[in-house]
């Protein structure tokens, strides 16, 4: 079995800092001490005030592999201790703490590492706005290895609201991924349906049937995995084969 990358605390310079959304930026950080991640890892960000009160919160990558290229895409939270200033003050040259990488659960291919794992079942994601940003990993990997059928169903607030647009439209147009949008506020114009959010039957619709036993990653704010968990147990899939992350205020 392939050693495990150690988990540690890294000093992290950011190389480039641009606008992802209307609220949210995309970060690079140059990490010479990383030693890798799987698709799906998050990791810890510390800040220190000059008082010496520190605040840390979890992000997930959206880069995975043997790279010391760290890649997060963080959306601002009113009134957060960390995401404000990731997203408003930090400026490349800027350095922050970094801790990890964490999660093994949440890897794709489960047990991530092993040369044993299997690649060929099929894959259904399901995010809620920037709840993407792992899956995005997720997605990009399955692209550069291969492996069974890869779907994606991304409920957003609107168009200008996708985390990776650029990114995700390309592996569709290379036939490596199925995308299902769900906008819940605001269509593109001649989009088919009308706004609104994931239902049940939207869901059954937008993904893998539980027939085909795929691995389903979900990954949002609590309430849309929580809801999105339970209706998938509804449609048939085994628990043991939904595997969940959520997030709140950071």
């Amino acid at each position: 079995m392939t050693r495990r990358p150690s988990v540690g605390w890294h000093v992290a310079t950011v190389v480039e800092s641009s606008p992802e959304t209307p609220s949210a930026r995309r970060l690079v950080l140059d990490v010479p001490t990383w030693p890798g991640n799987g698709a799906g890892a998050h990791l810890d960000v510390r800040l220190t005030a000059p008082d010496g009160y520190q605040a840390t919160r979890s992000y997930s990558v959206a880069s995975s592999g043997p790279a010391t290229r760290v890649v997060l895409a963080v959306d601002a939270v009113p009134d957060g201790e960390i995401s404000p200033f990731l997203v408003n003050e930090v400026r490349a040259g800027d350095q922050i703490e970094l801790h990890g990488p964490l999660g093994r659960y949440f890897l794709w291919p489960p047990g991530d590492g092993d040369p044993d794992s299997d690649t060929g079942v099929p894959v259904q994601l399901v995010a809620g706005g920037s709840g993407v940003v792992p899956l995005y990993a997720i997605a990009a990997r399955h692209a550069e290895v291969g492996g069974g059928e890869l779907r994606l169903a991304y409920s957003v607030r609107t168009p200008a609201d996708a985390f990776f647009a650029p990114e995700l439209t390309a592996l569709v147009g290379a036939g490596r991924l199925r995308l299902d949008w769900v906008y819940t506020r605001a269509t593109p114009a001649g989009w088919s349906r009308d706004a609104g959010r994931v239902t049940r039957a939207l869901l059954q619709e937008n993904t893998i049937p539980a027939t085909h036993r795929p691995t389903v990653y979900c990954c949002g704010p609590t309430p849309f995995v929580e809801a999105v968990a339970g209706w998938l147990l509804e449609l048939g899939h085994a628990p043991e084969r939904i595997l969940t992350e959520r997030f709140g205020g950071s």
